[in-house]
């Protein structure tokens, strides 16, 4: 295990996608594991390490709101990504104004969440084809650099809350630093959140099956959702 970081997160709005409810979208009460990493792959991420979740504390009341958004009815064909690719001739992208569609979304408004984290290393070498370095010198070189990329608000791409619309603002928590203080009520902050989507494990398959796919070292994998039960307590 690594050293940990300590990450305030808050938004006005945010989605987290229900995976049954994806037609009109239906935000699971709380952040997912899989979209804090996000986020803190956003700020800071290289192949030579992986980032793991360790708590989340819901700052602020879940509050749920309804608007109307503007969405596109089809998805993006085989033959326009292999253009986009360079590997045949056809159109780029969706004609948004032949498919737009008005669809309901049920968001949390108003949300503050702090994630503890750490990351494990994947490859002693901080740099591709570099000399390996030692445990101690390699974490610690991750760690300043994120630590230094958080506290100045730096980023790879603006980190989201579910939707690339609904943007995250961050804070570092330096150590020894005093937490943010919760504003949900004494008796609120116990309570059950149902199923919830942790992360996805990508399985090794069969080259033959309708689910798999070669990743960018060849490997064939298939994409398989991890569920887990939490209590916010």
């Amino acid at each position: 295990m690594s050293y940990g970081i300590k990450l305030h997160v808050t938004g006005e709005f945010a989605c987290f996608t229900r995976p049954e409810m994806k037609v009109e979208r239906v935000s699971y009460d709380v952040i997912t594991p899989s979209a804090a990493r996000g986020i803190l792959e956003a700020i800071y991420w290289k192949p030579q390490i992986r980032w793991v979740i360790d708590r989340i504390h819901v700052l602020a009341p879940i509050r749920f709101t309804n608007i109307r958004r503007n969405e596109v009815g089809i998805k993006a064909g085989a033959p326009t990504a292999a253009a986009m690719r360079g590997e045949a001739v056809g159109t780029f992208g969706i004609l948004i104004e032949e498919s737009r569609q008005q669809r309901a979304a049920t968001l949390l408004r108003d949300v503050s969440y702090l994630i503890e984290a750490h990351f494990e290393i994947l490859d002693r070498r901080f740099e591709k084809n570099g000399p390996e370095l030692s445990a101690r010198d390699n974490e610690g070189k991750h760690l300043d650099m994120f630590n230094r990329r958080a506290r100045n608000g730096q980023c790879f791409h603006q980190p989201c809350l579910g939707n690339r619309e609904f943007p995250a603002r961050f804070t570092l928590i330096e150590d020894g630093a005093p937490l943010p203080e919760s504003t949900i009520p004494s008796d609120q902050r116990t309570r059950p959140l149902g199923w919830m989507l942790h992360d996805i494990a990508y399985l090794p398959a069969d080259k033959k099956s309708k689910d798999s796919f070669l990743t960018g070292q060849g490997k064939c994998v298939r994409a398989e959702p991890r569920f887990f039960n939490p209590i916010m307590q």
